[in-house]
């Protein structure tokens, strides 16, 4: 029986919890390089791809926090975009720091937006998939 248990701890870890680690990580290292010279500024290509990469992360998060025993769904909901956004808005406290970068209020607007898209579609494929266990 201790087997399974453990087992089952190790599924959790690295199928549900390591992925928005390594991803955080990811993020973290990719922002610590100088900005490219080609992405031109207000609500271009950068906003997409801020866009694109925290719906990601707040998916991510959904995954890894469905596996705590957090009884309400909407307290799940949440509690990913709250992570996500938050993340986002360390990456550019971050980013403030490294040359050639700065911390940019519609990049953190972009990312929030991102990650309410990622929960809501993570939350919504499951539901329908039946692949959620709440």
């Amino acid at each position: 029986m201790q087997y399974l248990s453990m087992k089952h701890k190790l599924t959790l870890l690295f199928f549900h919890r390591l992925p928005v680690i390594i991803y955080c990580i990811a993020i973290f290292i990719q922002s610590s390089f100088p900005a490219p010279e080609m992405i031109p500024k207000a609500f271009s290509n950068d906003k997409v791809l801020h866009f694109g990469g925290y719906a990601l992360l707040g998916a991510l998060f959904l995954r890894a926090l469905i596996t705590y025993p957090i009884r309400k769904k909407r307290t799940l909901i949440l509690l990913s975009i709250l992570c996500a956004s938050l993340y986002g808005v360390s990456d550019e406290f971050h980013q403030s720091f490294v040359p050639s970068r700065n911390a940019d209020v519609y990049d953190v607007l972009a990312d929030t937006v991102g990650s309410v898209l990622g929960v809501a579609a993570y939350y919504l494929l499951n539901r329908f998939s039946g692949l959620q266990k709440r």
